[in-house]
Order: structure tokens, then C-alpha cells, then sequence
């Protein structure tokens, strides 16, 4: 006679990998089925890539890993990285040796040090994930960030590491910084205090802008991958960009999106 799993087991088998943090509630709400793409469709960004990918795979093993900002140009893959190599690493895992996304809202930062002390005595490990993060002049919210990357007394939980994403490298407006310079009796001492929470993240990811020849190849996936054909392709992908204003993966995937409605294809 076959043995029928735990209760426990079968729960921990059928526990979401994705949350999001409700600091309200004080709960984390599950998430069934996270919006990614599949991290081979992430074109233009072969070493940031690479960069995450080994970092998130010795966190998933238990092994010394690094928090990491993600900054740079706008629409370049910055959270579609994040959440692909969630699913990426999560391959082949089973049970409590899944990686669990839990997505954090710029809102909620002071709410950290809560949200760490739920997850310190957890045997699964947790990858806390904040898309497009950034303070303004009266915004205070930084120093909990600061505090919980480093964890204050206790130290940050083993099994936690956070990733965030930002158009800023220092997470602060330029000329928010150099407000105070000019205002503060110590003008490098405000400065550093406001930066600093920057080097709280070992690894510092820089995303650029692309080239034409990289957004086509981004087309030309997304196409491939689901199926959409057209004579013009690249000429249509072109003439969008420039009605954009701009050449990105977001655009290549708005282009891309506008193509299969035409085509009458279902995508995503």
C-alpha cells in the first residue's frame, strides 16, 4: 500500500512561489502565476544577466550572495530580469527548495523590518523584490531600507535578499543631492548620508540604452517566439520606435503586442 504524504508535505508542495507584501494586513498575499517571460527572450543584456543569474543561484543553494540594484535606462528589462530568473532558478527544484519571490511596493519599505522578522525562522529562502525604487527630499523611508539590508542587530536573515529595481544609480534625484550641498553646514556628510544606502547593495547592475541592431534582435524574438510573420517586420519595428521616441525591450514588446492584435494572435 502506497503512503499517502503529510498534510504538511502536500501543503508545502502546493504553497505559491510569488507573494506580495500587504504591511497593512501584515500578511503576504499569493501570487499563482507571476507575469514573466522566458529569460532567453531578455535580449541586449547578456551580462547583466549572467551577473544575476549567478548570483541568484547561490542564494538558491544556500550559498553567500549579494543584494543587487538594478539601474539604468527605462524599459530595459530591468524587472522582466527579476522575475525570469526567479522562474529560471525554480527548474527542477522541489518543495522548500523553491525560491520565493516576494514583491515589496515602494510604499511599504518602512514595513521591512516586520516583513524580516516573518521570514527570519522560515526554512524556505526568500528573494524580496521592489520595482522602481527611489526617495525624494522629504521622503525618510531610506533609512529602513538601510537598516534592513544590513539587518540592525540581528543581521539580515540568512534566507533573505532583497533586489530592487531604479532609474537612479543612488536612488535619489540629482538634484536632490545637490540641494544639499548647498543647504547643509556639512555638505559632504548630508550627501553621504543620503547616498550611502546605495552601497548597501553589493552588486550594482547598469542597464544602457540599445542599439537599433539590438532592438530589432529583440523583435525578431518576441516574433519568432510567438508566431507572428510579417514582410516588414523590421520596417514596421522601426517606424514605431521612432513614433516612441525611443529603442527599448518595453517598445519591442508594445510593438510586438500591436503586431498580434492585428494578426489576431493571442500572446502572453
Amino acid at each position: 500500500m502506497t503512503k499517502r504524504p503529510s498534510r504538511a508535505r502536500r501543503q508545502a508542495a502546493d504553497a505559491p512561489d510569488a507573494y506580495v507584501w500587504e504591511a497593512g494586513a501584515a500578511k503576504l498575499l499569493p501570487v499563482r502565476r507571476v507575469a514573466s517571460l522566458p529569460l532567453h527572450l531578455l535580449m541586449g543584456i547578456d551580462a547583466a544577466r549572467d551577473t544575476l543569474m549567478e548570483n541568484t543561484r547561490r542564494f538558491a543553494e544556500g550559498l553567500p550572495a549579494n543584494n543587487a540594484l538594478l539601474w539604468g535606462a527605462r524599459g530595459m528589462g530591468k524587472s522582466s530580469l527579476v522575475k525570469a530568473l526567479h522562474a529560471h532558478t525554480n527548474r527542477g527544484r522541489k518543495g522548500k527548495a523553491r525560491l520565493v519571490l516576494i514583491e515589496v511596493h515602494r510604499e511599504e519599505i518602512a514595513s521591512l523590518p516586520l516583513l524580516l522578522r516573518k521570514l527570519r525562522a522560515e526554512k524556505r529562502r526568500f528573494l524580496l523584490f521592489c520595482d522602481d525604487l527611489s526617495f525624494d527630499k522629504e521622503d525618510t523611508s531610506y533609512k529602513s531600507l538601510k537598516a534592513a539590508l544590513e539587518g540592525g542587530l540581528e543581521g539580515r536573515p540568512p534566507n533573505v535578499l532583497f533586489y530592487a529595481t531604479s532609474n537612479r544609480r543612488h536612488l535619489m534625484p540629482r538634484d536632490m543631492m545637490e540641494n544639499e550641498r548647498s543647504t547643509a553646514i556639512n555638505p559632504s556628510e548630508a550627501v553621504e548620508e543620503k547616498i550611502s544606502l546605495s552601497d548597501r547593495f553589493g552588486l550594482w547592475i547598469g542597464f544602457h540604452h540599445c542599439s537599433q541592431d539590438e532592438y530589432l534582435a529583440m523583435t525578431d524574438a518576441y516574433a519568432k517566439h510567438f508566431g507572428l510573420v510579417a514582410d516588414d517586420l523590421h520596417a514596421r519595428a522601426i517606424a514605431w520606435a521612432a513614433q516612441r521616441g525611443a529603442r527599448s525591450g518595453r517598445v519591442a514588446w508594445q510593438f510586438i503586442q500591436d503586431l498580434a492584435g492585428e494578426l489576431g494572435k493571442r500572446i502572453g
